[in-house]
């Protein structure tokens, strides 16, 4: 079942297949080889990799999962009860279930975009101090060098520009929605 309205299959061609593609071949280009050249002083194995796994960013992975299963919940339960996109533009419950899935992506989002922030900030940094005190290590802060920072920087940015595009097409969904339901647009 493709979503009811024309924001919602752009967001599903967007989400589905740019940002996607985005993080799976530049965001391995960028982050895939980055174990072997992330290196900490002391340059020690277990150092490298306890500093390496508090850096990594596996968040837009766990992002990119949720987002799409959100919005899937709605697509099942449509597909089950066999409605179609007629059905989902003029039952109430269709529409507010349909608009609650779109709701929670926008919540997921914010919440995924604030934490991003938390995480890694607008710059990925040369050094990366890694606390290694769980290590019992003599000096609890260890400098590591990331390497291609300035590409994981630009990778940041547009992982952020990602995050909004997409905020801003439920949004418009909604919108639409709105639009359509009061008469102010046409349905096909």
């Amino acid at each position: 079942l493709r979503p009811p309205m024309v924001t919602g299959q752009f967001h599903t061609l967007f989400f589905g297949s740019v940002r996607m593609f985005f993080l799976g071949v530049l965001g391995f280009a960028v982050y895939g080889k980055e174990a072997l050249h992330f290196s900490c002083d002391p340059d020690k194995r277990e150092v490298n990799l306890f500093c390496y796994n508090q850096f990594r960013p596996i968040f837009w992975v766990l992002q990119l999962v949720i987002v799409p299963v959100l919005g899937a919940f709605f697509h099942l339960y449509a597909a089950c009860k066999s409605i179609n996109k007629e059905d989902i533009l003029q039952k109430s419950f269709y529409i507010i279930f349909y608009i609650f899935s779109v709701f929670l992506r926008i919540i997921f989002e914010a919440v995924a975009f604030w934490l991003q922030i938390q995480l890694f900030g607008f710059k990925v940094n040369t050094i990366y101090m890694c606390d290694v005190g769980a290590l019992g290590k003599k000096f609890n802060i260890t400098w590591c060098m990331v390497p291609e920072h300035f590409e994981k920087t630009i990778f940041l940015i547009a992982m952020y520009t990602f995050t909004v595009i997409t905020v801003v097409l439920c949004v418009a969904e909604i919108f639409e929605i709105s639009c359509r339901r009061t008469g102010f647009l046409k349905t096909q």
